[in-house]
């Protein structure tokens, strides 16, 4: 579970706006998953601080929603696919460029983490392992009576893919801020590191010349 400390929610108003100026980051998150697992719930308990239950999207619903994270202004375009069969073969369109995935399966549907590893598969073969942010996402907690896929069962699949894993329930508002808000400090964290290595390359190749024409001067 994310630490409470160190990040806040902007107001409401930040949802359909652009983030306040200053913000950081722009991060695109692709929901995927089978139909019904709750990927529009997840998206909409967090974003909308409400429940409701949903008709199948249909190709891809889209929300906004930015957060404050230590000093940081992070706006997240969350993308909610389709997961229905017949809009599979389309989903690689929604999903080009992204940050960050969220593989959705119903805890209580055996198929449906088969599923989730199918959409894995896909996404390896679009990105690098250091492109992109990956949780597995165990949904419907309140339905835990009925579970098919084990809390074990599932880490395990994710600690070999080397992806994180959450339970949630978007129904009774279980971990989903705290998964939101887990997914932005990886996203934070991994952008810093790149900034990082990105400074520590250019300084490298400024010093590399700064040293070459040094030696050239003393060969005069």
């Amino acid at each position: 579970m994310a630490q409470r400390t160190g990040w806040t929610e902007q107001a409401s108003s930040c949802r359909d706006a652009s983030c306040p100026k200053g913000s950081s980051h722009i991060f695109k998150v692709v929901l995927l998953g089978s139909s019904s697992v709750g990927k529009t719930s997840l998206a909409y308990r967090y974003v909308k601080k409400d429940f409701q239950d949903s008709l199948p999207t249909v190709g891809c619903s889209f929300f906004n929603q930015c957060v404050t994270l230590d000093a940081a202004t992070i706006k997240l375009e969350i993308w909610d696919t389709a997961g229905q069969e017949k809009y599979h073969s389309v989903c690689h369109l929604y999903y080009r460029g992204a940050n960050a995935a969220l593989l959705v399966y119903d805890i209580t549907k055996k198929e449906s983490l088969e599923k989730a590893k199918v959409w894995l598969s896909e996404l390896e073969k679009e990105f690098l392992q250091d492109e992109i942010i990956i949780i597995l996402v165990g949904n419907k907690l309140d339905l835990s009576e009925e579970r098919e896929v084990t809390v074990q069962e599932a880490k395990e699949f994710a600690k070999t893919k080397c992806i994180l894993h959450m339970e949630t329930s978007a129904k009774s508002d279980v971990q989903v801020t705290e998964l939101f808000m887990t997914l932005a400090c990886e996203l934070l964290k991994r952008k810093e590191e790149q900034l990082q290595a990105t400074h520590w390359k250019k300084s490298r190749i400024n010093l590399q010349e700064t040293t070459s024409h040094r030696a050239k001067c003393c060969q005069i």
